[in-house]
Formats: C-alpha cells, structure tokens, sequence
C-alpha cells in the first residue's frame, strides 16, 4: 500500500520499503506549459560540487550510473532510476526539480506528484497543485537525502520566483547571460565545468556584455585545442576602458577616441520584494556539518525551527509555536497530579504542549534569545522559565539547591538528562563561564540560567545592595558560588530576572 506524503513531511526509506533500487516517478499536469526535471547530486553543503552529477536531458547518467534519467514512462512525465548503495559519499542529497520551459507560472499546474516504486510496487507518494504556488517558474519537488547512515526521503514543494536561474544560482550553479550565436541554446543548461589548463591562452581582454534579466545558461566549457569564441559587441551603455592611439594611425578628419562622449549608463533595476526578503529565507541546516540534532534549525537569534518525525515528540511552551508547515497536531500534556503538586510546591511547573505529526514547527516566546542544547547522556540543570521546548524523550525532575542565606534555605530548578535536545531562552546573549576548582565563579541568583550538573553550588557570597534600589527600599541579591572539576560551566544571562 502506498504511502500519501504531505509538504514538508520526512520519511526513512527503510520504513518504505527494504529495497534500495529505486524508482522516482514525477508527473506535472499543467496545459500549455513544459517542464524540465531533473535530479541534483548535492554535496554536504547542498551545493553542486562535481557536475558530472546535474543528471539531466543533456546529461542523463552519473559517472557510475547510481542516477539515471530514463524519461516518460507509465504515466509519469519524467522519471528516474536511483541505486542507493551505488551513490558516492560525496553526494549527500538527490534534489529533484521541474522548471518551466518558457512562459508560465506554477500556479497553471492542474495537479503533480513525485512517487516511489520499489521492486514494481509504489510504495509513497507526494501530491501537490497550483495552489501551493503563485508566480514561480521553478519548483524544488523533493528530496533523497542521507542521515545518519540511511536515506531518508523529504517532500519539499519549493518554488522559485527566479526560475531556473535562481534555482542554479541556489545550487551554487553559475548563470551566464545569453551567448551569441554558435552557443548553446537557451533550452540546452550544460553544467559549468573550469576550461582544461592545455587551451590556447585567449585573446585579449573585452568588457563583458551587460547581463539580461532572463538569462538562464551555465558557463559552456572550451575544449582543447579549440579557440574561445568571439566575444559579442558590447551593448551601447557598455564603456570601454580608453586606448591610445597615434595621431597618425587615424583617418583623415576622424576624432581620437576620448573625444567621443560614452553613453548614459541605465539605472539600475530595483530588487523587488523577493529580493529584499532573501536575507530572512528559511534555514534547512546548520551551517556548521558538525553541529548535533539537525532536526533543530535556529532560523535565527529569536526563532528556532524543528522538524517532527513519526514517534519522536516535541514537548514545548504552550503557546510558543507561531508557524508550522506540512501535518502537526497541538495537545495539552498533562503533568500528572504528582508532577503538578511538586511544581505548585517549587515554582519548577511547566504548561507545555505536546507536538507530534510529520512537518516542521516554528517556536519562539517574546522574542527572548534561543539557544539550542544537545545532551548525548549528561546533564544539566534550568530553570523552568528558561525552558522553551525539549525532547519528549529527555527526562526531567526538580532538584533542590540549598544554601545558608537563601530564601526559605534553597531554590528550586529543574534537571535534565538522557540523550536529546532542550531549547534555552535567555535575555540578551548569555556568556558561558568555566567552572573550576579555583578561582571560585560566583553568580547572581537572578541572572543565572543554567550549570552542569557536575558543578556543586556550595554557599552564597556576602548579601550586597542591588544597584536598582532606591532609598527605603532595602532590594538584596545573592550570589551562589560554583565549583567542580574542569569541563564544568555556568551559563548567566546579561539581565536580572
């Protein structure tokens, strides 16, 4: 039986099926229009490294023939044949896409879909619409992507305003402007490849062309022994770096070339709203590859964007989701009477909400800073007001710290452990300080966030008068002091609670 796949849903091939011979079918209904489709070899970085791996019309085969484009078959406007275990490690994700061959927008399509067949049987499927689209000329369908050490399968449902200039350009593709005749056609995209070192050196430098807003080629390679071709004549607002020329070389009557005024160069095109909001673009990764818990994006300081996954809940703030894309489902996590009464008791209660589905949820609260933390079998201790979200896995209880000249003798915070990731909200940037035997690190109780749990608060320093008091109020704080053995930390926040 297939599976029906929805936007942004994440998938492990294993729990598709057991073949890794697989067949990805794509199917766009769309009157008047015609697509291209074709399947990107991405690096680590999800950038085209090694063209040889833009599996395409022109180019329908990887080297070792892991990836093969065998073309309309069985309903299917395009399809492609995938070997897994044949796949380099250098490729890290297989990106399908469709772009629309001349006019058109994506909004026309009647309907789509991307399949996967194993073994004769279709065992998933996404479908999409013209709906989910408005102007773009190009869509990202979905994608076949490692994960720790198995392929997993993303339904992406992209689009791109740009077409497929931008979606080269977001490949890390290089888009050239139309060439002259003699050149590829506009149709015919050949993957950048550098020019071999035993070419003839090439003549002498000309000014380039102005670019033209619409130009989709890639740079097409020189062979060997052959000459570049001629550069095309500049367009009229191009300038040309002056030349000197002797008196005598000119014609009679003619004016030496400075003399001759450039043309009015053209305004600038404006970037238009896309553009301008390219900046805040979705993250799908961290940019560090060795960074923990990729199912855990921070978008940016404010917000932090979390992928679910068939059995792997989320428990977070209630409250704190303020978008999510594909299927979630939002329910009150009840603490239990025991946990409730303990956390009444302590101040350490939280009022979460369980998350579960396939798709991707964005959080944030008040716009405080995130910080996203991955435990691999330790702990540490919150507070439960610097609690965001958290794994459902993870496990937590409260934990009193006790010291003489505290309130009531101690406080109370929460402490987790187990492997998986707990989202920290902070005001302002926190700074994270070693603990060690000495010199001592003392803290303000109000502006601590968090400590490892091998650090021991042993006492509190001298009461002091907090500089927000004023006069008759007699406002105190208290500092924990910390130590433990090196590798130890304390996180303080730069504001007072």
């Amino acid at each position: 039986m297939s599976r029906e796949l929805v936007k942004a849903s994440r998938v492990r091939i294993s729990e598709l099926t057991a073949s890794t011979e697989l067949y990805l079918g794509v199917h766009i209904a769309a009157p008047g229009l015609t697509f291209d489709i074709s399947c990107f070899g991405l690096d680590a970085d999800e950038r085209l490294s090694d063209d040889r791996y833009f599996v395409f019309f022109n180019q329908p085969a990887s080297p070792e023939q892991s990836i093969r484009q065998l073309g309309a078959q069985g309903g299917d406007s395009e399809s492609f044949a995938v070997a897994l275990p044949a796949v380099p490690d250098a490729v890290h994700k297989l990106a399908l896409t469709a772009t629309i061959d001349g006019d058109g927008q994506m909004s026309q399509v009647a309907s789509g879909y991307v399949r996967i067949v194993a073994g004769g049987t279709e065992v998933g499927r996404y479908s999409f619409t013209g709906a989910e689209f408005s102007t773009e000329r190009a869509v990202m369908l979905a994608d076949v992507y490692r994960r720790g050490g198995e392929w997993r399968f993303a339904a992406v449902g992209q689009g791109f305003d740009g077409g497929l200039r931008a979606l080269l350009e977001n490949f890390g593709g290089e888009a050239l402007e139309d060439e002259p005749a003699g050149a590829a056609p506009a149709g015919a995209a050949v993957p950048a490849a550098p020019v071999p070192q035993q070419a003839p050196p090439p003549p002498a430098a000309v000014p380039a062309p102005q670019q033209s807003p619409d130009a989709t080629l890639l740079a097409v390679p020189v062979p060997a022994g052959a000459a570049p071709p001629a550069a095309p004549p500049p367009y009229p607002d191009a300038t040309l770096p002056a030349v000197p020329v002797p008196p005598e070389a000119l014609p009679p009557g003619a004016l030496p070339p400075a003399a001759v005024p450039p043309a009015p160069s053209l305004p600038p095109q404006a970037a238009g709203v896309r553009i301008s909001l390219t900046k805040y673009a979705e993250l799908t990764k961290y940019t560090d590859a060795a960074a923990a818990g990729q199912d855990w994006v921070k978008q940016n300081d404010k917000l932090v964007r979390v992928c679910l996954t068939k059995g792997k809940d989320v428990l977070a703030l209630q409250g704190s989701m303020v978008a999510y894309q594909g299927k979630a489902d939002f329910a009150h996590e009840s603490s239990g009477m025991l946990r409730t009464l303990v956390g009444n008791l302590t101040g350490q209660q939280l009022k979460l909400m369980r998350i579960t589905g396939e798709g991707q949820v964005f959080l944030a609260d008040e716009a405080c800073d995130l910080h996203v933390v991955r435990l691999e079998g330790d702990s540490f201790c919150v507070g439960s007001d610097r609690v965001l979200a958290f794994e459902a896995g993870l496990e937590h209880e409260v934990r009193r710290i006790e010291g003489e000249g505290l309130p009531n003798g101690g406080f109370f915070t929460l402490q987790f452990s187990g492997h998986g990731t707990v989202v920290v909200k902070t005001n302002g940037t926190p700074v994270v300080l070693p603990v060690t035997p000495t010199p001592e690190t003392y803290v303000d109780v109000q502006a601590l966030v968090a400590w490892s749990r091998g650090s021991q608060v042993i006492t509190t320093a001298p009461v002091r008068i907090r500089r927000s008091a004023y006069a008759g109020h007699a406002a105190e704080s208290y500092s924990l002091q910390f130590r433990g053995a090196p590798g130890n930390f304390v996180v303080v926040q730069p504001f007072e609670v």
